[in-house]
């Protein structure tokens, strides 16, 4: 699928995200083109709504990695579209935002970033799985139209 800031969603797209959460994490070791480096790794989540539910917060917590991150998600209401940031511990910085929205159960989201010194299109694809279990993949590409993964979270909600 082509890269896109045309997709808009509803102020509740996330709703499912709220609560505590364990995650299997699955990422490249390393992002160079043609890499096969998986590693797999824990993380525990925690995510809040803000602003009566046109924002939300997490934190995720690489406990095994030594690092931790935070997710701001932000709705436009006038745009109809979600923007997602990321600031992660290990560096302290803001990452430029990815946007876009849900159709039904799947939502795609579309940026632009820097990845060890080159420009890279990024995409986020959120998948609610059921009540109790939803999917995060990203990808990046260098030309907009083929996407290359380097990361997926597979959570499940911690109940009780």
């Amino acid at each position: 699928m082509s890269y896109t800031l045309d997709r808009t969603g509803q102020p509740d797209d996330f709703d499912f995200l709220h609560g505590r959460w364990q995650v299997s994490n699955r990422s490249l070791a390393t992002r160079e083109p043609g890499s096969d480096d998986w590693k797999e790794f824990p993380a525990t989540m925690a995510c809040e709504p803000r602003l009566g539910g046109i924002a939300n917060v997490d934190q995720i917590d690489f406990t095994t990695q030594g690092w931790s991150g935070l997710t701001l998600r932000t709705f436009d209401i006038a745009k109809r579209q979600w923007s997602i940031y990321w600031v992660s511990s290990r560096t302290g910085l803001l990452y430029p935002p990815v946007h876009g929205g849900f159709s039904g159960d799947r939502g795609e989201f579309y940026g632009e970033d820097e990845d060890n010194g080159r420009k890279v299109f990024v995409r986020f694809v959120w998948q609610r799985l059921g009540p109790d279990a939803a999917q995060w993949d990203q990808a990046f590409s260098s030309d907009g139209e083929a996407w290359v993964p380097n990361w997926t979270m597979r959570m499940a909600r911690v109940t009780g």
